[in-house]
């Protein structure tokens, strides 16, 4: 049952979603962020050169890494970016656009998507021939991204997954023909809880799952750390606080009760702990959603690493 509490607040909520970070394409950046020079080696990498036998392969090539998505995207990507470099030594790109859902980011939909041509996922694989395209979206379920065409979850769920199923094949196979003989491995970010329509984001999930098993690609379960140990699909704002988040300061929120906060009281979707604004932008406080969410994505690229 929800909360009475929660009542109060999705109008507002999905206010905030519709005209604030989820969805102001004019305040999308003009072009994707450059590709990164490759960073400096981290004390990782030059614990693992100076330990290394001699003769032996000294590092592991450092991955390329696309970032592409909506508005849990925007928030997380400087997270993300730093986990990736001082984990993997990765070089890092992130285009994530508010608002957006998988069709946005299909070659072909210029004319009614909120992702301009030159930063449609092919585009950028093209351009920057990235070894891994992390795919985060939550799945836009309003009458707002255009090119889902008003085909919305309330109003039409069995054209909603239709739609959502064929942008998955269609993107893949996108991206992998703009890959050619350097094919990059899909991630695809498996979602949280859904606040609003619990059943829909475990359907969503199921066809991430289905679509990468299909093509061989890659999945990072970034929900299940948002979500209880004792149910992967129940939403909660709280949730006990982990051995890392004990270990670094400010990031169990709640260190008298153990436990940290994944949600501002006012935003029950996003995991940025600052109200999102009408500028889209990365989270500028600590938030340990998305830490949790930044550090299974890694973890995902991590296990896949040669």
């Amino acid at each position: 049952m929800r909360k009475p509490w929660i009542a109060g607040v999705v109008g507002a909520v999905l206010a905030a979603l519709l005209l604030g970070a989820c969805g102001d394409p004019e305040s999308a950046p003009d072009e994707a962020p450059p590709r990164a020079s490759a960073p400096e080696a981290s004390p990782t990498t030059r614990q693992r050169a100076a330990t290394a036998s001699p003769g032996a392969d000294t590092v592991k090539p450092a991955p390329e890494v696309l970032y592409l998505g909506d508005s849990l995207a925007m928030e997380n990507q400087k997270v993300l970016g730093d986990f990736l470099k001082d984990d993997l030594d990765a070089r890092y790109t992130s285009a994530p656009y508010s608002g957006t859902t998988l069709c946005d980011y299909l070659e072909g939909t210029s004319d009614r998507s909120l992702v301009p041509t030159k930063d449609k996922a092919a585009a950028l694989v093209r351009r920057l021939r990235p070894d891994y395209v992390v795919l985060q979206f939550w799945g836009n379920a309003w009458d707002y991204t255009p090119c889902m065409d008003g085909i919305t979850y309330d109003k039409a769920r069995t054209e909603y997954f239709q739609r959502y199923t064929a942008a998955t094949e269609q993107l893949t196979e996108q991206i992998a023909n703009a890959g050619g003989t350097h094919r990059p491995k899909i991630v695809w970010v498996l979602q949280g809880p859904d606040p609003f329509t619990p059943d829909r984001i475990r359907r969503v999930n199921a066809l991430y799952r289905k679509q990468a098993k299909a093509s061989g690609d890659l999945l990072a379960d970034a929900g299940k750390a948002v979500s209880p140990a004792s149910d992967r699909y129940t939403w909660t704002q709280y949730l006990p606080c982990t051995a890392y988040e004990r270990e670094h300061d400010g990031h169990c929120t709640q260190p008298g009760r153990d436990r940290t906060a994944l949600h501002h009281d006012e935003d029950l979707l996003h995991f940025c702990l600052a109200l999102t604004t009408s500028k889209p932008k990365p989270c500028p406080v600590l938030s340990p959603g998305i830490t949790r969410f930044a550090r299974a994505i890694t973890r995902a690229i991590a296990d896949a690493s040669p």
